[in-house]
């Protein structure tokens, strides 16, 4: 772990292993080997050139300050260990120990990719154990470095260094018990269930992009509340990423946004390996990723020996550390499954376990003796440092914020909010209120109302659309938008990203809890970021999803913009609140459940045409999901039950009215979100949609999945269950039967 006070005991103790085996030792240099044992040579092992003037780079890495007991504590420790001529040095050994950490848990799971770990350990262990400024025993203190795994499927990587380093999250049996029910160390990283891990990753690219929502984060809030006397926001996010990562579009997407927004404490090590899942990356990913991460405008290190080049590494952190104005990507050359003697750099190595023999080969090759999960104790006592280190790394910020609370009373104030999420008092009074006298408007317009209301009270509110803020109304208009040189603004400019721009939001919410970010396209453009709203969802990450344009009261624009079966898909998406308002008061309502779920998405879906604030609408309505918006029956028996959401719950009120001219008594319920409604008491939903009342009839303008779980078998679900047409709304409406005239025959026909 970095820290200004201290040098870290495998830096002295290479130092002295370096220049002492000389500038490019070789595999079997660094092993002190039993006698008579010998190196079998590895199978297919690519060639890498080594590093070269170790002890230069090392001896300039750092300045360093230290007490005259912490220069004899680390120089009689490295004596110690040097000394011990028949091991190998405390990295190396350390480095080793990753690998079999890993290899072990996939071995007993028999299931997981040992590949990556086995590869990345010398670039993991240098960030965990040298770089990176954390405190296990609180994984959640604000000023840590964030580190993401982009390629989750490696994820023993990081469960092997969170084990190391001291985290409770993971002890001995967490990782004995990897990929097993009830397991704190899941297939791939999750981080609802092991503290440490920051973001859930696995499908991949969605890790790199989490990873520039979080060093976006970090430049929000420092140009905020740093002061030229205090950097009281300081930290960097790593990651490590893949050749799966690097082929998929999303990490172009927000790697591309990191390079135009100048995040120059982003620094993402590019795994190399040149293998995938189908083989060999030639047979289908050729292009040169330095020269396109350049045009991104990132800067570029290259470090051709991953495998070994410990100072190569070190030197390349350091480089990427003195660029302030730019993302770095740090290609580092990795063999795959390294000290296999038969898998190594081969597919095989990818996505299984390695198998008992092989297995007993690798630990022969590596001078492996240990028994499985067995941590020597030399690394073990030499990462035990990291907890006293992390409690005073911490320590000594909470000093620095308390001086800069004195300072800073109401910038310190807003941070804290922040840091801990806790909302404003009376937050909520800010939001807008409406009458049936209020003019009519589209939810779109009301929803920007909203948003800027809501950006007045809530200092962690910021976000914005791809390229469509205009049409999506999105805009914060007391701010100006977030850039490379004015990262203290509110309002996001992700251009036609809608994939990055979701995962970039997951990585701006799980920064911090007061962190709400929102983001917007149409919502037929989910399709583009499915995959970013599920991984929302699935971790507990509240992202506000802004979506306009929600039917095909679109209009013009045709099939190919209006949404169908989009309502129904997303409700069947666990932990995800889909609201779809029907006036001002159901958008303010819908506003508030989204601020107020700070651990649930919400997808918000508006419309583009004008609709009347309704009598019987409200806010409080909203948070119950279903609510009856008008009532003329008695007792809780009414002949018949109009369900709406959105433009269509305008329809049904007007078909409420025609029935009622003819004494038929009917209830008009708004169906605003069917997941909060089924949170309801039984009670209450029995007050609402009574059982022993079977004549209903709902109304969208979407596909009718789903309703008979509303309607019941005797009921009626009016909607659309083809692909729109391109017409004025009026004309698309009445063709496709979304009319008064639709909902009063279908409820004459059941009462």
């Amino acid at each position: 772990m970095a820290a200004s006070s201290s040098l870290t005991l495998s830096q002295a103790i290479v130092g002295r292993a370096i220049s002492s085996h000389g500038s490019n030792p070789t595999p079997s240099d660094r092993l002190s080997l039993p006698a008579g044992f010998t190196l079998p040579s590895f199978s297919g092992l690519k060639s890498s050139t080594p590093s070269s003037s170790h002890s230069t780079r090392l001896s300039g890495s750092r300045q360093i300050r230290l007490s005259s007991r912490s220069r004899s504590a680390i120089k009689a420790a490295a004596v110690e260990t040097l000394d011990k001529t028949t091991e190998t040095s405390l990295v190396e050994k350390s480095v080793n120990t990753i690998r079999f950490l890993a290899i072990d848990a996939v071995e007993k799971a028999n299931s997981g990719h040992p590949g990556l770990p086995m590869g990345c350990a010398p670039m993991g262990h240098i960030l965990y154990d040298e770089i990176m400024r954390y405190n296990p025993k609180n994984p959640y203190w604000f000023n840590r470095d964030r580190f993401v795994l982009s390629a989750g499927h490696g994820c023993m990587l990081q469960y092997a260094l969170l084990h190391l380093a001291g985290y409770d999250s993971v002890k001995e049996e967490d990782l004995k018990a990897f990929r097993q029910w009830g397991s704190r160390t899941p297939g791939h990283p999750e981080n609802f269930e092991t503290p440490g891990v920051e973001v859930t990753t696995g499908p991949l690219g969605q890790g790199i992009a989490n990873a520039v929502g979080l060093a976006l984060a970090e430049k929000h809030l420092a140009a905020r509340f740093n002061k030229p006397d205090s950097e009281i926001v300081d930290h960097y996010t790593y990651a490590i990423l893949g050749d799966g990562c690097q082929m998929e579009g999303i990490a172009n997407e927000a790697c591309s946004l990191a390079g135009h927004w100048g995040l120059g404490k982003l620094i993402a090590f590019y795994d190399d390996n040149h293998i995938s899942i189908d083989g060999d990356t030639e047979i289908a990913f050729t292009e040169c990723v330095e020269t396109r991460f350049e045009g991104l405008g990132w800067h570029i290190i290259w470090v051709k020996n991953g495998n070994t080049g410990y100072d190569e590494i070190r030197a390349a952190i350091k480089e990427a550390k003195a660029v302030k104005d730019k993302p770095t990507l740090i290609k580092v050359t990795t063999t795959i499954g390294y000290g296999s003697p038969n898998k190594a750099n081969s597919y095989s190595v990818h996505g299984s376990a390695l198998g008992a023999k092989e297995v007993d080969a690798t630990r022969k090759n590596l001078a492996w003796p240990y028994e499985p999960f067995h941590v020597p104790e030399e690394v073990k006592k030499h990462w035990s440092r990291h907890v006293p280190e992390g409690a005073a790394l911490e320590a000594e910020w909470n000093a620095k914020f308390a001086e800069y609370e004195k300072k800073y009373k109401e910038e310190a104030a807003e941070l804290k909010s922040i840091i801990k999420g806790e909302l404003p008092a009376g937050w909520e009074k800010a939001l807008p209120t409406y009458t049936p006298e209020s003019p009519a408007d589209a939810t779109r317009n009301l929803s920007q109302q909203c948003l800027n209301a809501l950006a007045k009270v809530l200092p962690g509110f910021l976000g914005g659309s791809a390229d469509l803020a205009s049409s999506n109304m999105t805009l914060l208009k007391m701010f100006g938008d977030f850039q490379k040189n004015t990262p203290e603004e509110r309002n996001v400019r992700f251009g036609v990203r809608e994939h990055g721009m979701g995962a970039i939001c997951n990585g701006i919410c799980l920064h911090s809890p007061g962190l709400i970010p929102y983001c917007a396209t149409f919502f037929v453009f989910t399709d583009y970021m499915r995959a970013a709203i599920r991984i929302s969802a699935l971790s507990e990450s509240g992202v506000i999803y802004v979506m306009t344009h929600d039917s095909i009261g679109l209009g013009e624009d045709g099939p190919t913009h209006q949404p169908i079966e989009h309502l129904a898909s997303f409700r069947a998406m666990p932990n995800i609140l889909m609201l779809r308002p029907a006036d001002g008061n159901e958008t303010a309502g819908a506003y508030k459940v989204a601020v107020l779920n700070r651990k649930r998405p919400s997808i918000l879906a508006l419309s583009r045409q004008k609709l009347p604030n309704l009598p019987g609408s409200s806010i409080e309505g909203v948070e119950k999901g279903g609510y009856i918006l008008t009532d003329n029956s008695s007792g809780n028996k009414p002949d018949v039950i109009l369900i709406g959401t959105g433009s269509e719950l305008e329809i049904a009120a007007k078909a409420a009215d025609e029935l009622r001219k003819e004494g038929k008594a009917v209830r008009v319920v708004s169906f605003v979100s069917w997941e909060l409604f089924d949170e309801q008491s039984d009670a209450y939903k029995e007050s609402v949609l009574p059982a022993a009342v079977t004549a209903r009839v709902s109304i969208e303008a979407g596909s009718t999945f789903g309703w008979e779980k509303i309607v019941g078998s005797k009921g009626k679900a009016i909607g659309i269950d083809r692909f729109g047409a391109s017409a004025p709304a009026g004309k698309i409406y009445k063709e496709f039967g979304i009319t008064a005239e639709a909902v009063i025959a279908a409820a004459k026909a059941l009462c």
